[in-house]
């Protein structure tokens, strides 16, 4: 688990797993890091379209396929 012991989203978790931190992910996204971090550690948080039109592009960029994120 990386972090400081916070609880985690199931996307944080899959991000976790596939060795992607919240910085690469920030960096290739263009979103912010207080958006990054809703995303990972907030069940609550409801992201816009446009957010997750971001993180997808920002995935495949990464190398992975976004369908492991988002169903």
């Amino acid at each position: 688990m990386f972090g400081i012991g916070k609880k985690r989203t199931n996307f944080g978790k899959k991000l976790d797993k596939m060795g992607i931190n919240q910085a690469e992910l920030e960096k290739e996204s263009g979103l912010s890091r207080a958006t990054i971090s809703k995303l990972c550690n907030d069940n609550t948080y409801s992201m816009k379209r446009s957010t997750e039109i971001s993180v997808r592009k920002a995935l495949k960029n990464l190398g992975v396929n976004e369908k492991n994120f988002f169903g």
